[in-house]
């Protein structure tokens, strides 16, 4: 009775795990296919890279009937201006956005996270109100005030907001990061004579550094992919960034070049995709650690 048992119990463990690892093949098998038609569109944009321009849109096949880098070239030199210049301009402003999102809203968030003044709550919350604004609404008042200053047509307008602290988004989410951070450290850093400033530059900045990035990585993308805000405040083509660049390609009232855009679309999409890759730890952890009491 007793080897019965036993073998009625061996029998079982192995069904189950042999259920077990039918379901993880299958589990896999779905997610692999999921996979490859999510990544279709970027794998067709590629391979229509390779393709001469007659067959982008004739041939229903993945790869290529012959290779060719004449896209590139086209798409880099074809037009008034080198595509490498909408490249830099693009990075000179995603740079200083993200300096300027990091500073400035880290230091707001300081403020709001560790020090006591009037109307803090109020400020606060007056500061998550705008979250609910949509960029359309303030988009003609911003414009006006920016024409009036004489900053249309160059990169301010861009630029100069993020030094701000214009991004409540961030500011709320550096707000529940600091405050897990333990506040014994302030007084201890205070009873070492520290100010405000030092406490907020040596410590808080050090130890956030998981949210630092995760700004950074959000403004460089959010940037660097920026349409509308571009094709409003710069009209000059050697001001324009990738996103103008990229439209420039398709005209309804001429030719299109199809095989220049895509290339220069996948060279586009390369510094995002290191900027994440380099940085995706500190973003997980980040936004993981974010709004938890540690």
């Amino acid at each position: 009775m007793t080897t019965d048992v036993q073998t009625l119990t061996v029998v079982g463990t192995e069904t189950s795990r042999t259920r077990r690892h039918i379901i993880s093949v299958v589990s896999h098998v779905l997610l692999v296919g999921a996979s490859i038609l999510m990544l279709y569109p970027l794998l067709w944009m590629l391979a229509s890279t390779f393709r001469p321009e007659n067959e982008i849109f004739s041939s229903s096949s993945l790869w290529p009937s012959s290779f060719s880098i004449d896209s590139y070239i086209r798409g880099w030199n074809g037009l008034r201006v080198s595509f490498g210049t909408f490249f830099l301009n693009s990075f000179v402003i995603a740079i200083l956005c993200v300096a300027g999102n990091v500073l400035a809203c880290s230091m707001t968030a300081f403020a709001f996270a560790r020090l006591k003044f009037r109307g803090r709550n109020f400020w606060f919350a007056l500061m998550l109100m705008t979250l609910m604004l949509p960029y359309h609404v303030t988009l003609i008042p911003q414009y006006v005030l920016f024409l009036n200053l004489g900053w249309v047509n160059t990169f301010l307008p861009l630029i100069v907001p993020k030094f701000l602290a214009s991004d409540a988004f961030f500011i709320f989410l550096m707000v529940q990061f600091f405050r897990g951070i333990p506040r014994e450290l302030d007084e201890a850093a205070m009873m070492d004579g520290c100010s405000a400033w030092r406490i907020y530059w040596k410590v808080m900045m050090p130890l956030s550094l998981p949210v630092l990035a995760t700004a950074a990585i959000f403004t460089f993308i959010w940037t660097w992919d920026d349409f509308l805000g571009p094709l409003i405040y710069l009209n000059e083509m050697r001001q324009y960034t990738v996103q103008l660049g990229l439209r420039t390609f398709v005209d309804s009232t001429g030719e299109s070049d199809f095989g220049g855009m895509l290339a220069m679309s996948v060279l586009t999409i390369v510094p995002v995709f290191l900027f994440f890759l380099f940085f995706q730890r500190l973003l997980i952890e980040g936004i993981a650690t974010t709004g938890m009491k540690r």
